[in-house]
């Protein structure tokens, strides 16, 4: 089903595009860089794919070796020297990365931000990515419903330095003191793999099971990890703790139709990938941001067991809007 919505999608994105494509795709010098190896940057880099498809434009990918802004600078300034000229970039530092797009955007090229924004003010011309903290806030709400308004939650988050994840922990601490009976009962975090999540979170919940009411993971591979432990969990008869994630892994989505956990939120990481590229041809045909309009929200979805097969085409459908939309919202000539 997720197969056939795309390609649908596809052919009215292309259609979309076709209204403006001036140039000869030869002329388009774009480069779309990840710093490091994530399932979420996998995700990502297919609806930079799909932009390819439906343009013919050829997007250089890199994906980096650190966690770094050294690393990021250096690979980024290196496609530069090359020629590339309009960047895609997930920044590493939400003020340090600012540094390099100075840099860019100082020798006229073009920089769109994906997945995160830089702290503003910013040479960026635009940042296209979730609203984390308004995700994070959701999940959190989601997850109080199911646990009945009270108890206690394990907040498990991802990378701490990571722009996204300080957005997702003040949201998730924002709904929760809304809740005088909810309370975070621990933080578990500075996780880059589903190892390291798995090994973690398996130590927070043994330790207080009998006091956990609830987990919420706004992260990817976190979200996988907490699935597989609560998987075992509760197939095993132990017991059944509330749970909330975020993404849309395979394994995830079966543990919601199987009804072994609770919800995720679906981001739109495709729509991360496919809209940057797209707002960069546009940059590239000499279109301008529209003053005082930067961020562009992808969108979400709260999946659970009633729309676990059915939600993917609410995303495109935002994707879709979105690229609609860009003219009249965000651009100008």
């Amino acid at each position: 089903m997720k197969k056939c919505a795309i390609c649908c999608l596809c052919l009215m994105f292309a259609a979309t595009l076709f209204a403006f494509q001036a140039a000869s795709a030869a002329d388009y010098q774009i480069a779309w860089y990840a710093p490091m190896v994530h399932p979420y940057f996998d995700a990502v880099k297919k609806g930079v794919e799909a932009f390819e498809k439906d343009t013919g434009i050829e997007v250089l990918k890199q994906i980096g070796q650190e966690w770094t802004q050294d690393n990021q600078n250096q690979n980024v300034e290196a496609l530069a020297a090359k020629g590339y000229n309009a960047f895609s970039i997930y920044p590493v530092d939400a003020s340090a990365t600012n540094g390099l797009y100075e840099e860019l955007t100082d020798r006229g090229m073009h920089v769109v931000s994906f997945g995160t924004s830089t702290l503003q003010p910013t040479t960026a011309s635009f940042a296209v990515a979730t609203d984390v903290k308004a995700a994070a806030m959701v999940a959190t709400e989601k997850l109080i419903e199911l646990m009945g308004g009270k108890g206690n939650i394990l907040n498990v988050l991802e990378v701490v330095e990571d722009a996204n994840t300080i957005l997702r922990k003040k949201g998730i601490e924002e709904v929760v003191a809304k809740y005088p009976d909810v309370q975070i009962i621990q933080e578990v975090a500075g996780i880059q793999t589903v190892e390291e999540g798995t090994e973690k979170i398996q130590n927070a919940i043994a330790a207080r099971i009998n006091e956990i009411d609830g987990v919420v993971c706004t992260g990817y591979v976190i979200t996988v990890a907490a699935t597989t432990i609560l998987k075992e969990l509760h197939d095993s008869g132990g017991k059944q703790i509330h749970f909330v994630g975020i993404d849309d892994d395979p394994l995830v989505l079966d543990a919601i139709r199987n009804g072994q956990i609770d919800a995720t939120i679906s981001q739109n990481p495709y729509g991360h990938g496919y809209i940057t590229c797209t707002l960069l041809k546009y940059l590239l045909d000499g279109w301008k941001p529209k003053e005082d309009v930067y961020f562009v929200n992808a969108g979400i979805a709260v999946v659970t067991k009633e729309n676990v097969d059915t939600y993917f085409d609410d995303i495109l459908a935002v994707t879709k809007g979105i690229l609609d939309s860009l003219e009249e919202k965000y651009l100008t000539k």
